[in-house]
């Protein structure tokens, strides 16, 4: 009987769990789409409860369409800064869990008891104050939801991100722990001391009591320990439950964020190499190595994994809006009937006409940090079409990536030559081949998009001895495709230049100074 790794990835969209054999390769599950609740204008929020039972799902899903493979541990990657409060005992949410896209709390941000340490939050945890983070959330709730302020005096209270939310439940209620790059993305973890900040425990008024205990990537999180009785309650099928007992007694074997998963899976143990991950929204990060090291130029440095007490950082640049640009062609202006149509159209076209997208959909991350700013079309004409507003968009997606990019390599003095990349978004070549001519760098696409499972199941494997090294993981790396650039850099900054100039645009229109 062959041994696999089974590896579940909680995603912002959906939850897909896979068993990864020690070849590398990858049994895949069907994915379980996950419902976005948008409350109100900004606010994005998940059901926690349906986000559980999303990953039952799907792990029982692989157990049943392969019924003789031996798990030798889990392994559970998930969407970061996703904040979710339950209650110790029954592990019901007290609210809906408020999604790392949602924006309520830029009032909060504002308060002027965390602007006036807004320095030492950054130095402290490797992030800038936005409502992107954790903190602020957990404030939100604590303030607005009814019963939890009661119920962290009390001490029933918890506040998890995903990971700690599933371990928790996963294990019977019995281990509440997070792994250190979920922790770095609270905006309460000392990241050089690998610890929360009393310091910011106390700014923020959150009771460590409520927190999962921080624990390194590569640990065993405990055994799994489901009640059936509980999994008929959540409506899971007879044979789903019977496939679900199996798992009792299998080791939760490793935990990361989502983005570290991937630079792990896509073998960047050395410093310097980077990744880019093109998804709902689009991350590049860098190993920076053993020693945290903080950006002048708005990037965020955060624990990537550790191993054998070694722990390995990350600075990392994240785009609000990568392939949420190409939804929002489909569903919102409705011009394309399925992303696959956007290569063919923005090839239609000699050039863009002109026409350039900002996405600024809820507010732009690095290196803007604008809650704020909202997305501006420039450049219309009568001239304009359907084609040209399709590859505004994608072109988009390339212009963000390349201000993060630039921006790591003039805070680290490292010049990349080569990146990696994953995602569903990747498979749009259009895109692929611009990003690699505005870089002028070689883009390497790796064979599987599905990289933060094959990251997080690697972490688990060598926790377990699964896997002995990470030469035997280096080896499993397949590429796909490579990109080298083909426009000249003067084309390239002449492209760069004018949807800067969009972005200034787009300040302005938000009612805002230009640099503010």
């Amino acid at each position: 009987m062959d041994e696999y790794i089974l590896a579940v990835d909680q995603g912002t969209t959906s939850t897909k769990a896979f068993a990864l054999g020690k070849d590398g390769t990858l049994i895949k599950s069907h994915p379980v789409n996950i419902t976005q609740h948008y409350p109100a204008p900004g606010f994005v929020e998940h059901d926690a409860k349906e986000i559980y039972v999303s990953v039952l799902k799907t792990m029982a899903d692989i157990l049943i369409w392969n019924p003789i493979i031996k798990i030798d541990g889990l392994a559970i990657t998930n969407q970061r800064e996703t904040t979710i409060a339950f209650n110790k005992d029954t592990g019901e949410p007290y609210c809906n869990a408020i999604v790392w896209q949602c924006r309520r709390t830029a009032d909060i941000c504002r308060r002027e008891e965390f602007t006036s340490v807004e320095s030492e939050i950054s130095h402290t945890t490797g992030l800038k104050l936005d409502p992107y983070f954790s903190a602020t959330k957990m404030r939100w709730i604590l303030e607005n939801a009814p019963g939890t302020e009661k119920a962290a005096l009390s001490g029933e209270l918890r506040f998890g991100t995903v990971d700690g939310y599933l371990v928790y439940m996963l294990t019977g209620k019995k281990n509440f722990y997070s792994d250190y790059s979920n922790c770095s993305r609270t905006m309460l973890f000392d990241i050089n001391k690998l610890e929360y900040s009393d310091r910011l425990l106390q700014l923020f008024d959150i009771p460590r009591t409520a927190l999962a205990e921080p624990k390194p990537s590569c640990f065993d999180y405990g055994q799994i320990n489901l009640d059936p009785s509980e999994l008929a309650a959540l409506g899971l099928s007879d044979d789903e439950i019977n496939a679900l007992k199996k798992l009792n007694g299998v080791h939760i074997n490793a935990v990361a964020g989502d983005q570290a998963a991937a630079l792990f899976g896509q073998t960047c143990f050395e410093k310097g190499t980077a990744k880019t991950t093109y998804g709902t929204g689009c991350f590049t990060l860098m190993n920076i190595g053993q020693e945290p090291q903080f950006s002048d130029n708005g990037l965020l440095t955060s624990a990537a994994w550790s191993y054998k007490g070694e722990t390995t950082y990350a600075l990392e640049g994240s785009v609000f809006q990568g392939g949420s640009v190409i939804t929002w062609l489909k569903e919102g202006l409705q011009i394309i009937d399925d992303p696959s149509e956007c290569d063919s159209i923005c090839r239609s076209i000699p050039d863009n006409g002109g026409v350039y997208l900002v996405p600024a959909f809820s507010g732009m991350g690095a290196p803007y940090w604008d809650p704020d700013l909202r997305g501006t079309i420039t450049g219309l004409t009568g001239g304009t079409g359907r084609a040209h507003v399709v590859r505004a968009s994608v072109e988009s997606i390339a212009y963000q990536v390349t201000e993060l990019v630039d921006l790591m390599m003039k805070d680290t003095g490292i010049t990349s030559t080569h990146m990696k990349v994953d995602g569903g978004v990747c498979a749009c070549e259009f895109l692929m081949q611009l990003q690699a001519d505005l870089l002028g760098i070689t883009i390497t696409r790796a064979r599987s998009d599905e990289m933060t499972a094959t990251g997080v199941g690697m972490m688990a494997g060598l926790t377990s001895g699964f896997f002995e090294s990470f030469e035997e993981l280096s080896a499993l790396y397949r590429a796909n495709r490579v990109y080298n650039p083909g426009r000249s850099s003067k084309e390239s900054n002449e492209l760069l230049n004018e949807y800067r100039k969009a972005v200034k645009a787009s300040i302005v229109v938000s009612g805002r100074k230009t640099g503010e």
